[in-house]
């Protein structure tokens, strides 16, 4: 019988990577001696939140608020520390907040954050849409000049904040990340070389979901008014949920799919979108990422054997 492999996902961050298991989750991050850094974070989770992450539309909607939470920690901890002197004092000081405080704080500043770029995107492209109505008066088109807006806001965006040299070194090591899961579903050995062999593309990326709720939204909106405007604005923010639901379903077939010759073309777009979110990483880069995937599944064994143990 073959054994199903434990999912592992991650992300990027300021000359680092972070992954996550189902107990743990570590980032590796490059200091300007050339050391690695390691940053740990158990996941805890309230029993409640565990049941609702069984139920299909709504475990999407809490993985992405544990996702932007723990995301939001890990980059606090890589931008505080990457550029430090090893030659000073590297202890961060700690502020007289509690440290419990403070964590929470990062985690609820990661959310929020999430939340206001989904408004943004989410809305802007309406107001946009309702300019080109003496020309396009039509509820379907009207939706699908809104769905070109949106995709049309996000690539900018993408592609002018990859200009900057911190953001490009940022998506060269969102490219290791890919190329490391995918060394490791492929069950090759984890070297510098076989990573660099891989694709920088995934399935199951961020950028994936981003572009699946601007695709999905096109079609949920279709099921509500687009007039008049402030209706429409309504029934946008009241449908957020549910486009991040409906989408991250749709992350989930994609990936389910990805090795049937006919289906896999289904996560194309997605990937496409990748090519701007990631970049080809250097050798050092895929060091930082290795060491990262591997301190996980290292800290992942340990935490299954506990588990075993007190069972």
């Amino acid at each position: 019988m073959k054994v199903k492999k434990p999912v592992y996902g991650g992300q990027a961050v300021v000359e680092g990577v972070m992954f996550g298991g189902k107990h743990q989750t570590v980032t590796a991050i490059r200091r300007k001696d050339e050391s690695i850094e390691y940053f740990y974070l158990p996941r805890k989770s309230k029993p409640s939140l565990q049941k609702l992450k069984h139920i299909p539309f709504l475990r999407g909607i809490i993985a992405i608020i544990e996702s932007s939470a723990n995301g939001a920690q890990h980059l606090n901890f890589a931008s505080e520390r990457y550029d430090l002197d090893p030659n000073e004092d590297t202890k961060i000081v700690e502020k007289p907040a509690s440290k419990t405080s403070m964590i929470l704080g990062v985690a609820v500043i990661g959310v929020l954050s999430f939340i206001f770029a989904k408004f943004f995107i989410t809305l802007i492209p309406v107001f946009l849409a309702e300019l080109t109505k003496p020309i396009f008066p039509g509820k379907y088109a009207q939706i699908l000049i809104e769905g070109l807006f949106k995709l049309a806001l996000v690539l900018i965006y993408i592609y002018s904040i990859s200009l900057t040299p911190m953001i490009k070194r940022v998506f060269q090591y969102h490219g290791a990340e890919h190329k490391v899961i995918n060394t490791y579903e492929n069950n090759l050995e984890l070297t510098v070389d076989n990573v660099q062999s891989q694709s920088r593309l995934h399935y199951r990326c961020g950028s994936s979901f981003i572009l699946f709720t601007i695709i999905v939204g096109v079609f949920i909106y279709t099921l509500v008014p687009t007039d008049p405007l402030w209706l429409r604005v309504v029934d946008r923010i009241l449908l957020i949920p549910v486009v991040l639901g409906v989408s991250f379903e749709v992350l989930q077939i994609t990936n389910k799919v990805r090795h049937i010759p006919i289906l896999k073309y289904l996560g194309y777009p997605g990937l496409w979108l990748q090519l701007l979110t990631t970049k080809e990483p250097d050798d050092d880069q895929v060091e930082v990422a290795i060491a990262s995937f591997n301190e996980l599944l290292k800290l992942e064994e340990i935490c299954s054997n506990e588990k075993q143990l007190i069972r």
